[in-house]
């Protein structure tokens, strides 16, 4: 993946989605591009024509913090593509989308206590790396996947299961992709990375599609309702995304429902299936 492609594609489409009247630009006869022009962000941004191109053209390597704000302020990013901003100036540089276990020692306990709720662990690249019993029996049991199948991007859009899984498919396919673009903004030189976004954008439309529209992460707690086999009806949870301040490489998607819900007693129902024999 192309850092300085990268950037300036996603400016780009940040600039041409903003019409000039809604940031308070007079709009004088026939346009001949969509969205703002280069001048008019520098003029927003209180910066020269100049340095809001070499900005665009990707020489972000001497941009300060300030300059970035001000783009952001004037291109009305929101939260998530201002991370993503900020990331694609100043990438980390990591290549490894793999997470040796013996870094997070006791992580798969801490996952195992929680047995009423289902939870998982989420590396670079959006590798799936440690779970707990509950989660495969909510969503899928991910020990039987290898580990190039066991990626948020191919599941979501190569397995037919999870499709079937999320009542509101599309919304995770935007969430999934959000996901992908900010490891891109992290790990611009990751060939694993890269070479899972080429067969998604090769074998998927509907991924091609969110992928050219730059989608970026924004929400870090949803409510999201899956259609589990199993369960009477469809479970409706809520997740919340934590951060470990130890391993900054790691999220932990947690799914909880709302006490005393059917979804609530669904998910205790399905803890005491997998729980051993006499426990």
């Amino acid at each position: 993946m192309d850092q300085v492609e990268t950037l300036r594609d996603f400016l780009m489409s940040r600039r041409a989605r903003l019409r000039p009247e809604e940031v308070g630009l007079p709009v004088h006869g026939v346009r001949k591009v969509r969205g703002l022009r280069r001048e008019e962000v520098a003029g927003l941004a209180a910066m020269s024509v100049e340095h809001y191109t070499r900005l665009e053209r990707g020489r972000a390597s001497c941009v300060s913090d300030s300059v970035l704000d001000a783009v952001s302020d004037a291109l009305r990013l929101s939260a998530g593509e201002r991370r993503y901003l900020r990331s694609l100036a100043r990438p980390s540089g990591t290549e490894d989308t793999g997470l040796p276990q013996e870094r997070w020692p006791g992580l798969q306990s801490v996952l195992d206590s929680m047995a009423l709720t289902p939870a998982y662990v989420v590396g670079a690249g959006g590798a799936i790396l440690a779970w707990n019993r509950l989660a495969t029996a909510v969503f899928l049991d991910f020990g039987r996947l290898s580990p190039e199948q066991r990626t948020i991007g191919r599941l979501v859009f190569t397995d037919p299961r999870v499709r079937r899984l999320y009542v509101d498919w599309d919304s995770k396919a935007r969430e999934t992709v959000g996901l992908l673009r900010s490891e891109v903004g992290k790990r611009p030189r990751d060939a694993a990375l890269a070479r899972e976004i080429a067969e998604l954008r090769e074998h998927s439309a509907e991924f091609s599609r969110l992928w050219s529209e730059h989608v970026v992460q924004e929400e870090r707690h949803a409510t999201l309702q899956l259609l589990c086999p199993g369960v009477g009806g469809p479970l409706r949870l809520s997740v919340s995304v934590l951060n470990l301040a130890d391993y900054p490489d790691l999220l932990i998607p947690v799914y909880t429902a709302e006490p005393d819900s059917d979804s609530e007693r669904a998910l205790h129902r399905l803890a005491r299936t997998l729980a051993p024999a006499g426990a």
